[in-house]
């Protein structure tokens, strides 16, 4: 007979095993509340165990907790908002009660008191039972008799909400021991949290590290901003001990990481800045529906540009790559993950003329980013002639494509290497700009320009090729001790991309604020010491001297250009600055000195259109 009731019971849908649960324990409750009010009465009379008012209470409670939403909550995960939920539905309940019992039968019967006292004892019995199951469930699934004896000693340092949840989990988890957190807060010193005490500050880390034999330091700082996780990565360094982290709330996000996925602390997490604040409503406008193409859409930004466009609603995305490998697995990629998304894939040149146009003709894209470019500042400079056909050339061919068959917006992806340019990376993409500036003044397509920094970790950057060296044992090398650059994640520049399309009007040329720049040599021993070595111990740091178009520094800003603020706080917008000499004509003479293979003939070009590259070069021969 009980294994009957049991699987009645298990055969029942949670949810409406949990409303039958709500509506017994109202029941309970207002058979209860009638009891307590004749417990001082001398002659009480017959008590009923299922009074004619009953219906009236079941129905209009009933209907209350379900219009609360009290269902919606899950008894495992159990609150104080769902304590105040219950709190709620028993007051709205209790005068819903009595308007309905007025209707009824004008309350005969029903004593005043019993209307003041249902609603506490309702959310006892309503609240109880939900923490009870809560507790059961964290004492069978979290408790410490169930942590394996060879558990992994940790601190956790942070005792706030990330903190506390990181403790239940590993708890729940048995592979680590939690014996202590670590937090700032003065109020919370001698505090516990699920039985584990605060023991101290971030200063203290390296001796209670070993007091109480820790063997692993957790940071569960997911809104910390980069100041701060450097001077926590720093303590943890001090204690010579293992450290990991939870994930940045961006990167929670975005997607790309589940809470309770412990990393290593990577380099983006010390150079990382405050999260930007967008306005996901323009953006999301500005592309809901849309046919959009990425040229370069196999890159680090293109590709990434990609996946955040397939978030927001795009109708068709196109995607523009040279590398097959690239275009293969960016495509494999966004398949996977928005099936519903239209995707076309094309594999080619975006300085193919016919094969743009009929991309252009056949897909008829309203907005195109323009991704696609060399950017390796050393490889270019002894390749002048590539560096134009792709960086310069494409982009004109393309640019004039794109306008002549009515594309709505083109944003031009330039750099900041395109300031005062030392090299010919950056003479091509400010020639590029100047085109798109050009294009701009015939009306009909909006072209803009995005300038921005390096990307960490992006393909060819210094990153990854400061992992590589690290791995191999070293040494890193570093071109100067005084070099610095400006650096920002992946995810933040494509963010801000699409934000400034929404900025746009018609012709603008968009920086995007950097923060502040980051020696290298700062990067490089980060880096090192993030994998456990000392830089200058274990693994060496080299100095090779400038590379061939390297400057010291870059610039996010021309003095000409009279940089202003707009209604983005981290996008600033330039004035235009057209080229003293022919555009045109240049551009006819590009195009034949690439026919030519004559190197010497660009680079005098380049100069002639970009004037502070071409006074880099006469100091470069004057030295």
């Amino acid at each position: 007979m009980t294994k009957r009731v049991a699987r009645l019971i298990g055969s029942i849908h949670p949810r409406l095993a949990v409303v039958l649960h709500d509506l017994l324990m109202v029941w309970m409750s207002w058979l209860l509340a009638v009891r307590l009010r004749y417990s001082f009465v001398a002659h009480p009379p017959d008590f009923e165990w299922i009074p004619l008012e009953l219906w009236v209470v079941l129905i209009a409670q009933g209907v209350v907790l379900w219009w609360t939403g009290l269902y919606r909550g899950l008894w495992r995960f159990a609150s104080l908002p769902d304590l105040w939920n219950i709190a709620r539905a028993a007051l709205l309940g209790t005068m819903a009660i009595f308007g309905g019992l007025f209707l009824f039968n004008r309350l005969e019967g029903v004593p005043r008191s019993v209307l003041v006292t249902y609603p506490v004892v309702l959310v006892f019995t309503l609240g109880a039972p939900r923490w009870f199951y809560r507790y059961w469930k964290d004492s069978r699934y979290g408790s410490l008799p169930r942590v394996s004896i060879s558990a992994v000693r940790v601190l956790i340092l942070g005792a706030g909400r990330a903190g506390e949840a990181l403790a239940r989990d590993l708890r729940r988890q048995g592979h680590y021991r939690p014996v202590g957190f670590i937090d700032d807060n003065r109020a919370l010193r001698g505090a516990k949290v699920h039985g584990i005490p605060v023991l101290g500050e971030l200063s203290q880390l390296q001796a209670l590290s070993k007091e109480v034999a820790a063997e692993m330091l957790l940071i569960a700082m997911p809104s910390a901003n980069n100041q701060q996780m450097q001077r926590v990565v720093e303590h943890c360094e001090s204690t010579g001990l293992p450290f990991r982290t939870v994930p940045r709330l961006q990167d929670i996000i975005d997607g790309r990481l589940n809470f309770n996925q412990l990393k290593e602390v990577a380099i983006e997490d010390l150079l990382g800045r405050d999260p930007v604040s967008l306005d996901w409503t323009a953006i999301r406008t500005g592309l809901n529906g849309k046919r959009v193409l990425v040229s370069g859409g196999g890159g680090s930004i293109g590709s990434e540009l990609c996946r955040q466009v397939a978030r927001l609603g795009v109708d068709t995305l196109i995607i523009v790559e040279l590398s097959e490998f690239n275009l293969y697995r960016v495509d494999q990629e966004l398949r996977s993950e928005f099936p519903s998304l239209t995707l076309h894939s094309v594999l080619g040149d975006c300085g193919d003329r016919p094969l743009i146009e009929q991309v252009l003709r056949e897909h008829s894209p309203q907005i195109v980013f323009h991704a696609a470019a060399y950017k390796h500042v050393p490889l270019l400079e002894r390749q002048s002639r590539q560096a134009v056909r792709n960086n310069v050339l494409a982009t004109q061919s393309f640019a004039q494509a794109a306008h002549a068959h009515g594309v709505s917006a083109f944003l031009l992806i330039s750099s900041d290497k395109a300031v005062n340019p030392a090299n010919v990376m950056g003479a091509t993409k400010r020639v590029a700009e100047m085109i798109c500036q050009r294009l701009a003044q015939r009306g009909g397509t909006r072209f803009l320009t995005v300038r921005f920094g390096n990307v960490l970790d992006s393909a060819g950057s210094v990153v990854p090729l400061f992992r590589e060296q690290i791995q191999r044992g070293g040494p890193v090398t570093v071109t100067h001790p005084d070099i610095t650059r400006y650096f920002m994640t992946i995810p933040e520049a494509c963010q801000l991309i699409l934000q400034a399309l929404s900025l746009g009007e018609g012709d603008e040329v968009f920086a995007l604020d950097m923060g502040e720049p980051v020696p290298i040599r700062y990067l490089a021993e980060q880096m090192i010491r993030l994998t456990g070595k000392q830089p200058g111990r274990d693994i060496q740091i080299a100095y090779t001297g400038l590379r061939p178009g390297e400057k010291l520094y870059e610039e996010l800003f021309h003095e000409l250009e009279g940089y202003r603020p707009t209604s983005h706080s981290k996008i600033m917008q330039a004035s235009h600055r057209l080229p003293d000499f022919g555009l045109d004509e240049a551009l006819a003479e590009m195009k034949h000195a690439c026919d030519e293979v004559d190197n010497a003939k660009l680079t005098i070009l380049l100069g002639r259109l970009v004037p502070e590259f071409q006074q880099t070069k006469i100091d470069e021969a004057a030295e």
